[in-house]
């Protein structure tokens, strides 16, 4: 049986989403989003290493397999963007 969570702020709803191992709890209502103790540096950690340097491109005369080629353009998000978007 699992126990309901109410906000703190509005005394909404709340739900739990589980992010690359890390429990989330978003209130329904407000949409305000509260972390445990610990869970910020750990998203931060996350973060850090999604958005490293990509690797050095391979040497010449050696396949670039991945390089981006033409027209193709990615635009990089933040992680946590990807993280809260809803």
């Amino acid at each position: 049986m699992s126990q309901l969570l109410q906000c703190p702020k509005c005394h909404g709803t709340m739900r739990t989403y589980n992010r690359s191992g890390i429990h989330i709890e978003q209130c329904d209502s407000c949409r305000g989003i509260f972390l445990d103790y610990g869970e910020l540096e750990s998203l931060t950690r996350l973060e850090a290493q999604w958005a490293a340097a990509p690797p050095p491109p391979p040497a010449y005369g050696q396949p670039g397999w991945g390089v981006p080629h033409g027209g193709h353009h990615f635009k990089h998000r933040s992680f946590g963007r990807l993280l809260f978007s809803s």
